[in-house]
């Protein structure tokens, strides 16, 4: 048996969307898991369309994604030679004509076809002909004209096409570029590669690649056709359904990890299991699990997946991921272990690495006004007088240190009467500016001394005036 060989060909026309990029993820996981081998090519021979930023772009996403390659990357527009062999070799063997056949007069006959309810397929009217090389000749692939294209789709099952619905189609524009089709099943044949995984807009193209592969002799690769991503309403992924890039989600704050898991899940699963490192991915992707049915992003499921990786990140390196987040806000934090034990704070309660930062501001920036709601709720004259009994109470404590504000705060409950909830919400505000936030004692200890006085006194003040 021959040693797996996947591959993810994107074209650097576009960035790498979602249905891109889990493409290259299944070939990726499929390869991995089968101790096998990933190659990475660009169909970059849209001269105009293709840009090398696009490709950087690509690149970027999949470093992003840890989608690492053995092989590549690869460029078509670096490999015409090799395609110009293989058309030469079809036309020695007898298995490829030259077409001498206008765009006008091939449009006038696909007209008469569509309106005698015909398949607007090419008549064959070179393929006889024996013609050679001429300037505005094409070559034509001569395919089978009975019989069916018979291949066993590894997602979808046996598939079968009539060959009379297959024309003889170009492989060689008349400036002697390849088309996609020779251009995909070279790269393919000369790479050795072994199992093509990729989206279900393809399956149409499969029976036309099979018919080229067999008359270069080659047997053909395994193919497993997935189905498309589509959006909640159950039409195709689209812009519309709001970020599309995957380097857009790395913008708004996805962990990469939690994108592979979320992409992973995209119609292929392992029992009920919904949470995968990983290492968890490697070791069970499997195209048996791969599903019959569209895949469907919901962007609210993915920030689900995306709090519960949060959650289990060690919280080093979240300090780390955050860091860019934070900076886009006019912060730059100069004490790391404090920024490691503020991100502890609000770990638990972040969904994105956006709202992560969001929520991290109060320990950096003065905030400019009291959360509306909160202030007339909590920000009254009672709440005045606790919070001058807990400022007092406070003389001479270290807030760093929980015991001793734990005292504080029973200090103030005994004079008062009130229960901890009752003072702790106008402090909360005072400190925060919001009625939610981590927990008193872990942000009082990363305020520190100096703010959480001076915040107390704010609050006073203001409900003064």
């Amino acid at each position: 048996m021959k040693k797996v060989k996947t591959r993810f060909p994107p074209s650097p026309t576009g960035t790498l969307h979602i249905g891109g990029a889990r493409t290259a993820l299944f070939n990726w996981l499929y390869a991995r898991h089968m101790g096998g081998t990933f190659v990475f090519r660009l169909e970059d021979t849209d001269r105009v369309r293709s840009k090398e930023e696009l490709v950087q772009s690509i690149v970027d996403a999949l470093n992003w994604l840890g989608i690492d390659w053995d092989e590549g990357p690869f460029y078509q527009s670096q490999r015409l030679d090799v395609y110009a062999e293989y058309t030469q070799r079809l036309l020695d063997e007898g298995n490829a004509y030259y077409c001498t056949c206008s765009p006008e007069v091939l449009n006038e006959k696909r007209e008469a076809a569509r309106a005698r309810g015909d398949n607007p397929l090419y008549d064959g009217t070179c393929r006889e002909k024996d013609l050679g090389p001429s300037p505005g000749a094409v070559v034509r692939l001569r395919s089978p004209r009975t019989g069916a294209t018979v291949f066993e789709d590894q997602v979808k099952g046996p598939i079968a096409t009539p060959n009379s619905q297959l024309d003889d189609l170009v492989i060689a524009r008349s400036d002697g570029s390849p088309t996609y089709h020779l251009a995909v099943v070279v790269d393919d044949i000369t790479m050795g590669i072994t199992h093509i995984i990729r989206g279900d807009d393809h399956v149409s193209n499969t029976p036309r690649q099979i018919i080229l592969y067999r008359a270069l002799g080659v047997e053909p690769p395994v193919f497993a056709h997935v189905p498309m991503v589509l959006g909640t309403d159950k039409k195709r992924l689209s812009k519309r359904h709001g970020a599309t890039a995957v380097t857009d989600y790395q913008g708004l704050g996805i962990l990469p990890e939690a994108m592979v898991n979320y992409l992973a899940r995209l119609g292929w699963s392992h029992g009920d299991q919904e949470f995968f490192t990983l290492d968890d991915l490697v070791d069970k992707f499997s195209l048996e699990n791969i599903g019959k049915s569209a895949g469907v992003f919901d962007p609210a499921r993915l920030l689900d997946l995306n709090a519960d990786h949060i959650r289990s990140t060690d919280t080093y390196r979240l300090a780390n991921l955050v860091l860019p987040h934070l900076e886009k806000r006019g912060v730059v934090p100069g004490d790391n272990k404090r920024l490691i034990e503020a991100v502890e704070t609000v770990q638990p309660r972040s969904k994105t690495l956006e709202e992560m930062a969001e929520g991290l501001l109060f320990y950096y920036k003065e905030f400019e006004g009291y959360e509306e709601k909160a202030a007339k709720k909590f920000l009254t004259p009672d709440g005045a007088k606790w919070m001058s009994l807990l400022a007092r109470a406070l003389e001479g404590v270290d807030v760093t240190d929980q015991y001793q504000v734990e005292a504080a705060f029973q200090k103030v409950m005994d004079e008062t009467g009130q229960g901890f909830g009752k003072i702790a919400q106008p402090v909360r505000v005072a400190l925060t500016g919001k009625s939610a936030s981590p927990g008193m004692f872990e942000l009082m200890r990363v305020l520190g001394n100096d703010l959480v006085r001076a915040r107390l006194a704010r609050a006073i003040a203001h409900i003064g005036d």
